[in-house]
């Protein structure tokens, strides 16, 4: 039986994503269409004789028991009787409480290598169920898609057919998004217009980019802007380099753009310089 695997843990943006009204759970039904891009954590976890220990290299991620793959190597030990422990080693590249899913990416590849360490004991059903406890976007990294269309808490999905890959730019502002916060400002702004509902989706239209181009949006974005002009003057010079498709991914503040060819990417790159943040090329995949 393997002692060690080691998992590349990819981050995700959000092609559109719609918030929903606040449910009684006090928590957000939301419609989105999740896309995995190429830049990557790595996770390796080895069988250990008991306990859970985590290292990190890399961003700082706080303090190790309210990190998401602990947590979910956590979960999984419970679940088996606590019949081994493990070692985690997390090599960070996705930045931290961005809205690309690093943390959650972590989650969904110690809950599935855990489980394969312990002999695969626990039913995927059972280990979806422990993934939408985690948070929102753990299930997607779940189901390994390069891209799934989501609703309600992110737990409900359709795998869609791969999208050609295309060259990305990612630009993070270093400005910190709390998500609790974001889904507030967007309730406050919605307090005389009312709750959005869902709309019908014509599931042909998601299959291209040029028609995903058309349908994107991202109903954080107004409320985000609103409070912190760096992260809507970054959006502005980003879109200003002229992609194909330009949005802000999750509750912020990573700003992504998709682009026809490399060449027009690194242009865009060498554009922006550092003067809206830092800036990541990378591609959909």
């Amino acid at each position: 039986m393997t002692d060690t695997l080691t998992r590349e843990c990819p981050a995700k943006v959000n092609l559109f994503l719609r918030v929903l009204a606040r449910e009684s759970d006090g928590y957000h039904g939301i419609e989105t269409l999740f896309c995995r891009i190429a830049l990557a954590d790595t996770l390796s976890i080895s069988r250990t004789a008991n306990g859970i220990a985590l290292t990190v290299e890399g961003a700082d991620v706080g303090p190790t028991e309210q990190n998401l793959a602990w947590r979910a190597a956590d979960a999984v030990l419970a679940a088996t009787g606590r019949k081994c422990g493990v070692q985690l080693h997390l090599t960070k590249r996705i930045p931290a409480g961005g809205g690309l899913g690093g943390g959650s990416s972590d989650a969904a590849a110690a809950l599935l290598a855990v489980n394969q360490l312990a002999g695969n004991a626990i039913p995927r059903a059972e280990l979806l169920n422990i993934a939408t406890r985690l948070g929102a976007d753990v299930p997607f990294f779940m189901l390994e898609a390069s891209c799934a269309l989501a609703w309600g808490h992110g737990q409900r999905m359709l795998q869609l057919p791969p999208l050609a890959s295309m060259p990305m730019l990612l630009l993070l502002p270093g400005v910190p998004v709390p998500t609790a916060d974001a889904y507030g400002w967007v309730d406050e702004a919605r307090q005389s217009a009312g709750p959005r509902g869902s709309v019908a989706l014509d599931l042909d239209v998601l299959q291209s980019w040029s028609d995903i181009a058309r349908l994107a949006g991202n109903d954080f974005e107004s409320a985000v802007f609103g409070r912190l002009p760096a992260v809507r003057a970054g959006f502005e010079a980003l879109a200003g380099t002229h992609p194909m498709l330009c949005r802000m991914s999750g509750s912020g503040s990573t700003l992504f753009a998709v682009y026809r060819s490399e060449r027009d990417r690194d242009d865009a790159a060498l554009q922006l310089g550092n003067k809206h943040g830092v800036t990541v090329k990378t591609s959909s995949s």
